[in-house]
């Protein structure tokens, strides 16, 4: 059994067609075909069922997926740390960022690690705080930096920086010349927010519990899943929003969206880390660029 057998099988597997896995994998479909056929005859075991022109796993098969994943999983593990032995010189780092980390503050840093390790190549995933916390969990990428509190055993969380967040309005808003002063100010404006699961709709709650407002006591216009599309919203007078001064700075110097006069706490990024995960030396440089864990092993 060879590890390229195992990588067709499991492309087959998670596709359920020959065809397509072969394209995936940049093979032949005979070659794809005859690889799983040789695992099936070596062992006698028959790993899928032929259902007209597609193909599904027996019961075998999908006990054996999971044993072909882990393998594959421990080689690329092993290849890593090979890689890491070579250096800086050559190699990968997954990173994943939510959506103002990602968009507004994790660029230049990326910049600054490319420039110094122009032969490691940086693949990039932006999701809501949720999503990163789970893909760094899940080992799909190596840091994730978010925006959000996370509470998860598994991973080891650092603050790296901190970031102001603003009231933010459309011009001739009532509250560009009377800030907003009481509950009753706060419940009568209409409001544009992230999604349930992002950093800024978490700090939002936050806030809004800390003013004494209920759940569901605040007319909320639109919910809209990335930061870019609040602030479309509220420049053409949806309502208002809160959000990093980040994502609002060159709106607030163009003048299509005004600051208004209310105290917000600030909130911390952080990083965010798989404890029990092989750290690469890639992986220490780049938390070393933002002052999160040691560079060196």
């Amino acid at each position: 059994m060879t590890l390229e057998q195992l990588r067709i099988f499991v492309a087959v597997a998670e596709r359920e067609h020959v065809t397509r896995a072969a394209e995936a994998l940049n093979l032949t479909q005979s070659a794809t075909s005859a690889a799983v056929s040789v695992l099936e005859a070596r062992y006698q075991t028959q790993l899928f069922d032929r259902v007209g022109r597609r193909i599904v796993l027996t019961d075998a098969g999908r006990i054996f997926l999971s044993e072909a994943r882990a393998v594959l999983a421990r080689a690329q593990s092993a290849e890593i740390v090979l890689a890491d032995l070579a250096g800086l010189k050559r190699g990968a780092l997954k990173l994943a960022g939510s959506q103002t980390v990602a968009n507004y503050w994790l660029p230049r840093i990326a910049h600054r690690f490319r420039s110094s390790y122009p032969g490691i190549d940086l693949d990039v995933t932006i999701g809501n705080t949720e999503t990163v916390a789970a893909l760094v969990r899940d080992g799909v990428a190596d840091l994730g930096f978010v925006e959000g509190e996370v509470d998860d055993p598994a991973l080891a969380i650092e603050p790296v920086d901190e970031d102001e967040l603003v009231l933010v309005a459309a011009p001739g808003h009532p509250w560009t010349g009377n800030a907003p002063g009481s509950q009753r100010d706060l419940q009568a404006a209409r409001w544009v927010l992230r999604e349930p699961g992002s950093g800024t709709r978490a700090h939002f709650e936050a806030v809004r519990t800390a003013r004494g407002l209920e759940q569901g006591s605040l007319d909320i216009a639109l919910e809209l899943p990335s930061n870019e599309a609040v602030r479309a919203a509220v420049e053409a007078g949806a309502g208002v929003a809160v959000m990093s001064r980040l994502v609002a700075e060159a709106s607030l110097k163009a003048g299509t969206l005004v600051a208004i006069d209310f105290e917000l706490p600030r909130r911390r990024f952080f990083s965010l880390r798989h404890k029990e995960r092989y750290a690469t030396r890639a992986a220490r440089e780049f938390l070393g660029l933002v002052g999160a864990g040691p560079r060196r092993a």
